[in-house]
């Protein structure tokens, strides 16, 4: 089948190289040229696992181009997703549509009778129907429906491939029968796939996502606790995640999230709910986020303990700049925020990441970055661990020990083999952990 992608940013690009992959014509298009020429060119504008391949794959087999032009866009085909972005508006928690307005009106003067519009942004419930109601002056013939995407970062390229659930909110039995067939190699692999209506489907994504955000912000909330209480929540963790109604997933302790998607989509959610007259229904969300944003305010001040009550003068090692490990995204990166904050307080800093640094430059440029983990860590008073990159795991601490000025470790995502270090010289902390540490296990049982 003919497809389109509008927007060939990181939902975008993946979504086109996977849909040609597996045998569709696709046409990507972006308002940015330089864009299109790299993609053009099978050199995509992120870092994700797979990508690149996948992308050199498609453009070679012809079924993978690009273009800016909005015209031929309209013309190449009948099916047009719509992967553009909706960031937090400036003035309020609400998620700003202008791209997704623009694209539609646009798109819709341009395209044959009966062609179908699928969203795949992250959008406000309503937006369909607001978008319906926008059509019927512009184009009557052309139909709407929302097919949520669940990518997560460092990994979408498979999520996309063999997803764990396929949602597409739909108003008609052509529409169905249009994605059916777009997505039936996943269907007959047997992904569950979901026939909604819009609402639904538009629900769907942040429902998921701030259930996501709320077991990470409960975690981070326990952790707090354990501090206080001289406990230990990578146990209590464990424990409670071995009951089959809560699960493992999602209840890593550390310095919480960030990113493109649980902070603005959890916030436009509530912000949602409010214009709803529902606001109530999920307050509870303004908590997961102050939780979150805690975390950060909490490893500074650790941090601060750590180095001696003051930052200033003193050399800091960031190790992580990446909101998240396999990503070169650092929106609303954690990492970023606490390293910022410490250089705000008078604190030399310099900056680690395996691959987000071009991006963590042009966010950050008055901090300092080196591809070089010896060199961040040199005469280093402190050393912050706030991504948790796997190459983190396999640096020898005694070699580290012997550039760093003082051997003091914060692993603020409780990643790092905690007795490794130690055994090496380093004084590793870690929130929610006994400093110095002395933990139960799983099947053991210790008493003094």
């Amino acid at each position: 089948m003919r497809m389109t992608v509008i927007g060939t940013g990181y939902v975008g690009v993946v979504h086109a190289a996977c849909m040609a992959d597996i045998g569709h014509e696709v046409l990507g298009l972006d308002i940015d040229a330089e864009r299109i020429a790299a993609l053009s060119d099978a050199r995509p504008p992120i870092y994700e696992p797979g990508l690149r391949d996948l992308l050199a794959r498609t453009v070679a087999s012809g079924r993978l181009r690009f273009t800016t032009d909005l015209v031929e866009a309209a013309a190449f085909a009948e099916t047009h997703f719509v992967c553009v972005g909706t960031p937090q508006q400036q003035d309020s928690c609400a998620a700003d549509l202008r791209y997704v307005d623009a694209v539609v009106d646009g798109l819709a003067p341009r395209m044959r009778p009966g062609s179908l519009i699928v969203g795949k942004s992250t959008v406000p419930v309503g937006t369909t129907a607001r978008l319906v109601r926008r059509l019927r002056r512009i184009a009557p013939d052309v139909e709407i429906a929302w097919n949520p995407e669940f990518l997560r970062e460092g990994f979408a390229v498979q999520d996309t491939m063999r997803p764990e659930r396929l949602v597409v909110g739909v108003a008609s039995h052509r529409a169905e029968a249009v994605l059916r067939e777009i997505y039936a190699p996943m269907i007959h692999a047997g992904v569950p796939f979901f026939c909604t209506d819009p609402a639904t489907a538009e629900l769907v994504k942040v429902a998921a996502n701030s259930f996501l955000a709320t077991k990470i912000s409960f975690i981070n909330a326990m952790a707090e606790v354990c501090d206080a209480a001289g406990a230990d929540v990578v146990t209590l963790a464990e424990a409670i995640g071995e009951d089959s109604r809560i699960g493992h997933r999602f209840l890593q302790p550390g310095l919480g999230f960030g990113g493109s998607c649980f902070p603005k989509d959890i916030r436009a959610f509530a912000a949602r709910a409010e214009e709803l007259g529902v606001g109530e229904a999920v307050a509870f969300l303004h908590q997961v986020d102050e939780i979150n944003t805690r975390q950060r305010r909490r490893t500074v001040a650790l941090a601060r303990r750590l180095i001696g009550g003051s930052f200033a003068g003193h050399n800091v090692a960031v190790l992580g700049a990446a909101f998240k490990p396999d990503s070169d995204d650092v929106r609303d990166s954690p990492a970023l925020a606490v390293a910022a904050a410490i250089r705000s307080e008078g604190a030399r800093v310099r900056v680690h990441d395996p691959e987000a640094l071009d991006n963590a430059r042009a966010a950050f440029p008055e901090l300092q970055f080196t591809l070089d983990v010896s060199k961040a860590c040199e005469q280093a008073d402190l050393v912050l661990h706030l991504t948790a990159w796997p190459e983190y795991g396999d640096i020898d601490p005694s070699e580290l020990a012997k550039v760093v000025s003082r051997p003091g470790m914060l692993d603020a995502r409780d990643t790092l083999d905690a007795a490794v270090w130690r055994s090496a010289g380093w004084t590793l902390h870690a929130l929610g952990r006994p400093q110095p540490a002395l933990t139960s296990r799983r099947n053991s049982c210790v008493s003094s």
